[in-house]
Formats: structure tokens, sequence, C-alpha cells
């Protein structure tokens, strides 16, 4: 086929489907509002009317070609194909960021979807010009992504929407986020233990402490299970540290911390003073208890551990004496081991 028979084709091929889009949008009238289907009309005879010209003006290049003498007709088909197809695309996305700018996103969203199909850059076009909800259905019934879904219909407040989304996402938290958003605080708190259920069933001891505290308003459960998890040696440290940092008055800490410390195992003690370092520091009122728990540690250790003397320099900052004594053992002990 040569690029003059291929164009006098598409343009026969191009009038019957605007014909039959043309009576496709006036059915519309049946089941849509008259405004919603002379917009979507407009719409489709401007698109139309740019890509008559289009074909128009290659028509006449290939007429001037053709009169100037017929040059290897054979590859010329798919180039001809290739540029009108280019074209036509071009001034698609050009009519589409023309209704951005305008800030009129429904017209680009049908541009996107309708002549370029693109479904997934209608749905953010729509969701671009807060358009939550018809963005949500494009996600779900074109893309089958119900992530989106979800996040649209909850920027819409479409909440029971976006829990039945997030459910079968199996998104806990952020279901229990919802129902707490409608007050349904019932609901949300199942939901939340079950997400603390998954934490711990992990390892994950913080963080499911974290849900309790923060969300489901319950420190005391939530101390609980940072001393399960380090009771139980699951990330002991931060357990730890997290259940001192949760305890707010002075003297109820100080108190804590020795009772916590008399029933810590021997295995457990190195970490119980890299927990004191952090402590130390929070106030002058909680240094002498700590202090004493650190030497007691220190002493019990320092035979089978013995850097660990440099440990005693972070419960005594500021006395120099301290640091020459651990200077002198540490020389002292470096002549025991060369002799």
């Amino acid at each position: 086929m040569n690029r003059q028979k291929f164009i006098d084709k598409f343009m026969a091929a191009f009038f019957i489907l605007v014909i039959i889009k043309v009576i496709g949008i006036l059915a519309q009238l049946f089941h849509q509002s008259f405004w919603s289907v002379v917009g979507t009309l407009v719409i489709f005879i401007i698109i139309a009317f740019i890509i008559f010209i289009v074909l128009t003006r290659l028509e006449d290049k290939e007429k001037e070609r053709n009169s100037g003498g017929r040059h290897g007709a054979g590859g010329g088909s798919f180039y001809v194909e290739n540029s009108l197809f280019d074209r036509i695309r071009s001034k698609y996305e050009e009519l589409a960021q023309k209704y951005i700018d305008e800030k009129d996103y429904k017209k680009a969203a049908r541009v996107y979807m309708n002549l370029l199909r693109d479904n997934y850059r209608g749905a953010k076009t729509l969701e671009e010009g807060s358009f939550y909800n018809e963005a949500a259905v494009i996600y779900l019934k074109k893309l089958k992504n119900k992530s989106e879904a979800a996040n649209c219909y909850e920027k819409a407040k479409q909440y029971r929407k976006a829990i039945d989304l997030y459910k079968e996402l199996e998104q806990k938290e952020k279901v229990g986020d919802l129902y707490r958003e409608i007050n349904d605080a019932k609901n949300a708190n199942t939901y939340y233990q079950m997400v603390v259920d998954d934490y711990v069933s992990n390892n994950q001891m913080v963080k499911g402490s974290l849900i309790y505290r923060k969300k489901m308003e319950l420190p005391e459960e939530a101390q609980k299970i940072l001393l399960k998890g380090w009771e139980e040696d699951k990330d002991a440290f931060n357990c730890l540290n997290n259940y001192f940092a949760n305890i707010f008055e002075v003297k109820k800490l100080d108190q804590e911390i020795l009772e916590l410390y008399q029933k810590t195992p021997e295995e457990k003690k190195l970490t119980y003073l890299e927990a004191m370092k952090y402590e130390f520091k929070k106030d002058e009122k909680l240094q002498s208890t700590i202090r004493n728990i650190a030497y007691e540690i220190i002493a019990e250790k320092v035979a089978t551990h013995s850097e660990i003397v440099n440990e005693l320099k972070h419960f005594n900052p500021n006395d120099e004496v301290i640091l020459k004594d651990i200077s002198r053992y540490k020389t002292g002990r470096n002549r025991m081991f060369r002799n």
C-alpha cells in the first residue's frame, strides 16, 4: 500500500468512526445528564477536528510529493503511519495539558482515558483535581488497584469504603486508624490488638508497645510488653531503654531502676549497664543509685572483661582521678601480660 492510498483509507475509516462515536455519545442521554453529554460531545468534536486537520495536511503533502514524481514507494507507509499516530497522540497530550492548566481536571481525565487509553494518568489527574471518589472508581474498576482506591476513598472521607478495601489488603493498623476516625473505638482497638499480636509474634516488642501507648492509650499494657521483651531477651536493650523512658516521675524511676536490677540475671547485667549510661544523664537525683549499680556490675565483671573499667568514666564524667586510675589499671595490666 502506498502512502496516498493509506491516507485515503484512514480518512474513510476515521469518518466512519466519528459517526459511530457521535451516535454513541448521543445514546448516553438515556442515562446521563444533558450537559454532561454535551461536554463529552464538544471534547470529541474538538479532537476530531484536530485529527481532520492533521490528515488533511498529510494528504496535501503527499499530493505534492506525487506531483513532483514518484520515489521508492516501498517503506513509506510505515513512516506515514508512525508520523500520523505520533502527531495525533501529541495533540491529545497537548489538549489534556491545556485542560489541566485550566484546572478542568475532569476533561483532562477524559482525554487520557478515552483518547490516550491511559487510565492511570486519568485517575491521577482526577486525584490531583480532588475528585477522589471518581479517581477511586477508576483505580478500582479499571486498574484493579485497591491500595490507590482505598487511599482516594480515605481522602474523600468515605471511610467505610476505605475500611473495606484496607481489610482486603490486610492493613490492620490502617483499618484501626479509620475506625478511630469515625469514633468506633471498639473496632479500632480490635484491629490494633491484631497489630500488637503480630508484632509480638515477630519479637518486635517496642513497636507493639507503641501501638498500646499511642493508639490504644493503654500505657500500662505498653510497659508490660516492654518488660516481657526485656525478660525474654527479645530486643532486650531497646525494650529496657523504652521501659525506663516511659516513667516520667524521677522518684518512681529511681525505685524501678533499683528493683529491676535486683531481678536481673548475671548474663544480662552488661546489657543493664549499657542502659544505665542513658539513665545516668537524665537527672542528678538518679545518679547515686545508678552509680552504685554500675560499680557493682563492673566489680563483678572486671576479672573476665577487663575492658569494662572504661565504663567508669560514663558514671564519673568530671572526675579526673577516676580517669587516671583507669589509665594506671590498663598500663599495669598490659605490663603483666608482657611479663
